[in-house]
């Protein structure tokens, strides 16, 4: 059987001196040519050694300013304190159905459950609620459901709590604790990271951009600073600080600045109020000042997101692999082999995205299409023509973010084998 010497790879990090790496090559099978396949160790190209300096200088010298205004901007704009008003909060409780007979005056309509408290200032006792008979309310109520309750201050027990929804905490909590599991299982300790960054999404979001849009900041500003922030501690928590995953990143600020550009251009140019988001009206009543058409762009701005992460860090490794498949690639053949990569993911991704857009406005659609509505006028109503403009102004981001990533991803790792890649000869030995 024939074998070889192995070289070890090895990346010298010592300044003014040339860097060699070597590439681990496996002993692969002829397929009738009289020649080995060649298995290179990929992991060579996860060094920062063999970056190219000047590329490691340019994404930091503007990565780093970018990332510490964002810093400083939500520092300034941070809410700080509650945004609660007082007059248009309501107390709630739990509880669990223990019994259910019909209501005495209108035993068609209603049944009173008797439901024993699981939390609230009653908790313990047992009252009587109003519920919604079968066939009255969306999902049936049964004994031993659970139940979201909401509290009349200063009513008799008897009187103090009415029906809201069904309590769904607990099949929620398990479908959380499945999707944890799953991640770990599949990612290990990347997967741990990412569940980490979620949580770091969710505090940004709840702590940050909600109250401070709801405190009077700029929405677009909010979501712009807001998003940076997210995406820097995302990616470098679950991907590390590295080259690649800041020039992920980079490219991710890139996407994100035109998304937010074309969001604010189209959302002027088709007239688009804001009123037609859902809940909009509500916000605007309750915050009689805030800018609706500012909250639609930062929603667009949100929304396309978690996609240009996806598409972003996707190219990046690519164009790493690449690299390392193949050391001697050239910067235009790993950009060409990039896009040639970034189509396929970008046609996939771009119809995910609309799709959802589309689903989110399905009983719209559904309701102009049984009253015979003629399509152009359907396009033109503001609750399409918003979903419109968020699927392809966010789909417009997520095209961009492909050629952006995989040039500065190829500007860094292209041209290597000459002064940073060596590769001991084979010394093929005949079986005795």
């Amino acid at each position: 059987m024939a074998s070889r010497t192995v070289g070890r790879r090895r990346a010298d990090r010592r300044p003014n001196r040339p860097r060699t790496i070597d590439i681990q090559q496996g002993h692969g099978h002829g397929h009738g040519h009289g020649h080995s396949d060649h298995v290179v160790d990929t992991s060579v190209v996860d060094a920062d050694a063999i970056v190219a300096r000047r590329v490691r200088i340019v994404v930091a010298a503007v990565l780093a300013p970018l990332l510490a205004a964002a810093v400083i901007a939500m520092i300034v704009m941070w809410p700080g304190g509650g945004v609660k008003v007082a007059s248009y909060q309501t107390d709630s409780a739990r509880g669990e159905v223990t019994a259910l007979t019909p209501c005495a005056e209108q035993k068609d309509q209603c049944d009173e459950a008797t439901v024993k408290l699981t939390s609230g200032p009653d908790e313990g006792k047992s009252v009587a609620v109003q519920v919604p008979k079968a066939g009255q309310a969306p999902v049936k109520i049964e004994v031993g459901q659970s139940l979201m309750l909401g509290i009349q201050k200063g009513a008799p027990l008897e009187q103090r709590y009415q029906y809201v929804d069904h309590d769904r905490t607990t099949p929620l909590l398990w479908l959380v604790a499945i999707f944890a599991v799953a991640v770990v299982a599949l990612s290990r300790w990347r997967g741990f990271a990412a569940l980490i960054a979620l949580a770091v999404t969710a505090v940004t979001l709840t702590q940050f951009i909600l109250p401070a849009i709801l405190k009077g900041s700029n929405p677009l500003l909010v979501a712009v600073v807001g998003g940076a922030v997210i995406m820097a501690i995302a990616l470098f928590l679950t991907h590390g600080i590295n080259a690649e995953s800041s020039i992920a990143l980079s490219g991710t600020i890139a996407a994100l600045g035109l998304t937010v550009v074309l969001g604010w251009f189209f959302t002027k140019f088709c007239q688009l109020s804001g009123l037609a988001s859902e809940g909009a009206s509500g916000v605007q009543a309750l915050v009689p000042g805030v800018d609706l058409k500012g909250l639609l762009v930062a929603g667009i701005v949100i929304g396309a997101l978690g996609v240009l992460d996806d598409v972003t860090v996707t190219q990046a490794a690519a164009v790493w692999e690449l690299s390392a498949a193949n050391p001697t690639a050239t910067r235009r053949e790993l950009v060409g082999a990039g896009l040639r990569i970034g189509r396929a993911h970008v046609a996939s991704v771009v119809n995910t995205l609309v799709l959802a857009y589309a689903g989110a406005a399905l009983p719209v659609l559904m309701t102009f299409a049984i009253q015979g509505v003629p399509g152009r006028y359907v396009i033109s109503t503001e609750m399409v023509a918003m979903e419109i403009v968020r699927g392809l102004v966010g789909s417009l981001g997520i095209i961009a973010a492909v050629p952006l990533t995989t040039a500065l991803a190829a500007m860094a790792v292209a041209d290597r084998s000459r002064d940073l890649i060596s590769t001991e000869p084979e010394h093929l030995h005949e079986p005795v």
